[in-house]
């Protein structure tokens, strides 16, 4: 039954959202740890630690690209509360690419993702994929299910029956048994977060959904009952290791003792953030998994006031996350944006209109309490200048506000966000990042901006983006500045230039004074960009290696080392590399093709992760063709013959506006129409190929007329 979402709906989600974040960053460099060896290594873990481990706070991982890539399964299935384990599993063969993102490939028997998405690959449909029954108990039971089921609890809020069966035919993907227990009772919990604050009454929910006499219902009456008996916490961790610790239970990571472990974290500090936080990362054993989940439950039952006691947890994270996927455009992202899309789901599946875009549709657009988008003070600023960002409101409004002291003649403040991979990538441990840049030449970068009545004197201030360049250095390239007076506000547009087919690292704005030292407040209201590409993508002649990794690579061999600067080959199946945004919508790409071997290669538009997008093929056999792929289904819009030879080249084309498709390949034309309900509005490029390979030296996006 529906019911009226909460007033501060679309706020609790981003404080779920955030607490997730909180969690797993903050559990993500000793995950795996014992208790022991946390006590003796680092004590007790009040705040981040990622700092003493010489690592990055935001990192890719499975926790986070799990949960907010496959609750994308309702866009892609018809935003239905019937959505099913097939579905889903269909999303996760369109999103995932094998052994690269989102799971952890520990092979066959092992991890308990990597089998179900062998299972998957082979044409074993959920929820047969994950089952005891295919698997094996050992293998279906383990975490995964759980750490992976924040997304279907905020999308029914009040509605435990519905987030857990959600959790249910989302876990039956790669899991079952107990396993599939506990994710549906964190997801009822999470639901009635909601509207309860009584940590009892939410448990009693989850309760109500899995069976009375399985060990997930056991062990939660266990560790109230230890919680009744013991007021401290470690009391009740050495009776959790005792019966239900790693000794107990077979596989790498099983479920039963980390859900023990959270239960017993929101039963020891059901209102404070940071003491749930302690508790179980503390605990030890998975602790990135388990204290993201505490910390979704709790942003979403105690708010965003709840995650602000304490110490400051947001302002490091900064609402950062990072997504690898497939669909690369969605991989640099951050709690304020994936909040508004979560809570868009969730409204209308309960039936209620979409929020419109705040602030015209602008990316970054500070409309949440506190939030930054990313932002922070960028390479450029003088230390002397003291200079912060922050969200805060200002007139009724959220902004990011950028302050400052001390800010002298010939020195500037800079605020920038992250719009490709990160510097630190490197850095990152285990799970790679596949991403595509977010902004490129031939968009109209845009922001509007206002200084604070209070400063005392004008300023300077103008766009900036950062774009890679010789070893990957961060280069600064300016936009039009413009004078702002005390009160005075001002629109800054930009088409941004070409860069040498470098990605654009981040965008921000440089602030400046032109008099004496001076204290001040600029307030940024908004900054995004639009319109389509227009850009040459080839191998830079520097010596670098991050526009490489501006691609997504779902192939056996993506290189630039045979001479072209995109060289792509496949053994079995099809390989693909991809590159740009989901905001891309009319345009048309052009290459000109070697095809060294292989049963057909081509370019893809509006692509939408491996198994969604539009096509020009060209086929070993004589066949050039424009074909629509979704999913499993593959059909062609249109066809003809066409001469190909093996390593000569061919000029190939492919335009796409509205629902008409255009192509070519060596002087032959083609044009269809898609006027099916199962079009694909936008989406990047892709070259590809089937069990052969093809090069490219140059591709070019450009608008369409």
């Amino acid at each position: 039954m529906k019911k009226a979402l909460p007033d501060d709906y679309l706020e609790r989600v981003y404080a779920g959202i955030l607490g997730k974040l909180i969690g797993v960053y903050l559990g993500r460099p000793f995950e795996g740890w014992s208790h022991d060896r946390i006590m003796r290594d680092l004590g007790l873990i009040e705040y981040y630690v990622h700092e003493r481990f010489g690592c990055p706070l935001v990192v890719t991982d499975d926790d986070i690209s799990g949960t907010f890539t496959f609750i994308r399964a309702l866009e892609d299935y018809n935003l239905s509360e019937s959505l099913k384990s097939k579905d889903i599993g269909k999303a996760w063969l369109n999103y995932i690419i094998e052994g690269r993102t989102i799971l952890w490939w520990g092979g066959e028997g092992k991890s308990t993702e990597h089998t179900a998405w062998l299972n998957l690959k082979r044409g074993v449909a959920a929820p047969e994929s994950g089952s005891i029954a295919t698997n094996g108990q050992t293998v279906a039971e383990q975490i995964g299910a759980q750490i992976f089921v924040d997304g279907w609890a905020m999308v029914a809020p009040g509605r435990p029956e519905l987030a857990a069966a959600f959790a249910a035919e989302a876990g039956q993907v790669s899991h079952d048994g107990e396993a599939v227990h506990a994710a549906m009772l964190w997801a009822a919990m999470e639901s009635c977060a909601f509207a309860a604050k009584d940590i009892d009454r939410l448990i009693d929910a989850g309760l109500s959904v899995i069976p009375e006499d399985c060990l997930i219902a056991r062990l939660v009456s266990d560790v109230r009952a230890w919680h009744r008996d013991n007021a401290d916490w470690r009391d009740t961790r050495r009776l959790i290791a005792a019966e239900y610790g790693y000794g107990k239970y077979p596989g790498n990571c099983h479920v039963v003792p980390n859900h023990a472990l959270m239960i017993m974290a929101v039963l020891y500090a059901p209102d404070d953030f940071q003491r749930a936080q302690t508790i179980v990362n503390t605990s030890g054993w998975d602790t990135d998994c388990n204290a993201g989940n505490v910390g979704c439950l709790q942003g979403i039952m105690l708010g965003l006031d709840g995650l602000n006691e304490g110490p400051d947890w947001r302002g490091p994270l900064a609402d950062r996350m990072l997504i690898s996927s497939a669909d690369g455009g969605n991989s640099i992202n951050d709690a304020v944006r994936m909040a508004y899309y979560v809570a868009n789901l969730g409204r209308v599946i309960n039936a209620e209109m979409p929020l419109s875009a705040p602030k015209g549709g602008a990316q970054f657009h500070f409309s949440l309490p506190g939030s930054m988008q990313g932002f922070q003070i960028a390479d450029g600023t003088d230390p002397a200048c003291n200079a912060a960002v922050s969200g805060v409101a200002r007139n009724g409004e959220n902004v990011l506000a950028i302050t400052f002291r001390n800010l002298a003649d010939g020195k500037s403040v800079v605020a920038t966000t992250p719009t490709s991979h990160p510097s630190d990538v490197m850095q990152m441990r285990t799970y790679q990042l596949m991403a595509t840049p977010l902004v490129y030449p031939g968009q109209l970068l845009s922001a509007e901006l206002r200084a604070h009545e209070d400063n005392a004197g004008e300023l300077l201030v103008n766009l900036r983006i950062r774009r890679r360049g010789e070893a990957d250095i961060l280069l600064d390239v300016d936009g039009p500045e413009a004078t702002l007076g005390p009160g005075c506000g001002t629109r800054l547009d930009w088409t941004l230039p070409d860069c040498d087919s470098q990605p654009i690292a981040e965008v921000g704005i440089v602030v400046a004074s032109e008099g004496e030292s001076s204290c001040g407040e600029i307030q940024l209201d908004r900054i995004g960009w639009s319109g389509a590409p227009n850009l040459e993508l080839r191998r830079p002649n520097i010596p670098c290696n991050f526009w490489h990794r501006a691609w997504v690579d779902a192939s056996d061999g993506f290189s630039w080392d045979s001479g072209s600067s995109f060289h792509v080959s496949q053994s079995v199946g099809e390989g693909m590399i991809i590159h740009g945004t989901r905001q891309w919508t009319d345009y048309q790409v052009e290459a000109e093709l070697v095809v060294h071997w292989g049963n057909y290669s081509g370019l893809a538009v509006r692509v939408q992760g491996l198994r969604r997008y539009y096509a020009a093929r060209i086929w070993k056999s004589g066949k050039f063709e424009i074909v629509r792929v979704r999913d499993e289904n593959q059909e062609v819009l249109a066809e003809t013959d066409v001469i190909l030879i093996p390593e000569e080249p061919v000029l190939a084309a492919i335009a796409v506006k509205g629902g008409r498709l255009s192509a070519s390949a060596g002087g032959i034309q083609l044009s269809a129409m898609d006027t099916s309900a199962v079009t694909l509005a936008s989406g990047g490029i892709g070259l590809l190929v089937a069990e052969g390979a093809v090069s490219t030296d140059v591709i070019r996006v450009t608008p369409v007329e």
